[in-house]
């Protein structure tokens, strides 16, 4: 669908996403795997948002576009506070990849239950699909259509996608060229930002595990 480029620079009519995750919620904390189920934000996840509402609101947003499930509503609710009214579009295809059986349980809950299985799916790379749920093949297929649309819709804008885990590192590895295999560099930091440059013929990995105090900006 799009071609790498590597080095890229920014020019003037290319679009600029920026892939934040939730902040972190109560599941978070206690290890559970949510996928489609919800729980809050956690007091440390509110605070998260509120330095990520701080940094953003430096900066030009021209539309939000963001999953439709709680945790994300209420990322975005307090981001919102810190930046100038921009529309926001809610799209049920940057939901969490659906964890099936598997949602609400623990790793270690797995590891005692179904040690096999899940050692047999940590190997699956793009295949990997809990019992029930989807694999990240298919979330990929259903996020790559989001971002051709914004693309196709909103050049030379700034956009920020607030989703989930799941999505944002099936979009990168995607354009990385990752396997998702448990023996390859960690490419991604958790709860950071990361940019994707483009246009409606080719899309980019920009600078990537962005804290809200980093140096590596784009303005």
């Amino acid at each position: 669908m799009y071609r790498l480029l590597k080095n890229a620079t920014i020019e003037k009519q290319q679009t600029i996403l920026a892939l934040l995750r939730h902040g972190k919620t109560m599941w978070n904390e206690e290890g559970r795997i949510q996928g489609r189920k919800d729980s809050p934000l956690s007091k440390k996840g509110r605070l998260q948002v509120h330095e990520w509402g701080k940094f953003i609101g430096k900066y030009t947003i021209d539309h939000i576009v963001a999953s439709d499930l709680g945790r994300v509503r209420e990322t975005v609710a307090i981001i919102q506070q810190y930046c100038n009214p921009v529309p926001v579009k809610w799209n049920k295809e940057l939901r969490e990849q659906a964890w099936g059986q598997w949602e609400g349980k623990t790793f270690h809950e797995l590891k005692n239950q179904q040690p096999e299985e899940l050692a047999t799916q940590i190997r699956a790379g793009w295949d990997f699909r809990p019992p029930g749920g989807e694999s990240r093949k298919e979330v990929l297929q259903r996020a790559l259509p989001v971002i051709k649309d914004i693309l196709q819709n909103y050049p030379g804008k700034r956009i920020l996608i607030v989703s989930h885990e799941g999505i944002v590192k099936s979009l990168l590895y995607h354009l990385a060229g990752r396997a998702f295999l448990p023996e390859e560099k960690k490419l991604l930091q958790k709860r950071q930002l990361h940019l994707l440059i483009g246009s409606e013929a080719e899309l980019s990995l920009g600078p990537l595990n962005i804290f809200p105090n980093s140096k590596n900006k784009t303005k």
